[in-house]
């Protein structure tokens, strides 16, 4: 698995995990569980990952769409 971004905003990040599988990539949301456990206040980051395999297109998918992307 590799780490697309993180976001405290779980909006954002929703809409992020539709337009990938939209383009055939199915995403992965980490640490949710974490951020439950937390009092749910937003201080852990979730982390959006997707398979190795599908990484250039989940990263592709994104930045066409305006995200702005850390280097890999």
């Amino acid at each position: 698995m590799k780490e697309l971004l993180r976001t405290t905003d779980i909006v954002r990040l929703s809409f992020l995990s539709a337009l990938l599988r939209d383009a055939g990539v199915e995403p992965l949301v980490l640490d949710s569980h974490m951020s439950v456990l937390e009092g749910s206040a937003n201080a852990i980051p979730r982390r959006l990952a997707v398979r190795d395999e599908d990484f250039a297109r989940a990263k592709r998918v994104l930045e066409d769409f305006g995200e702005q992307l850390g280097e890999d």
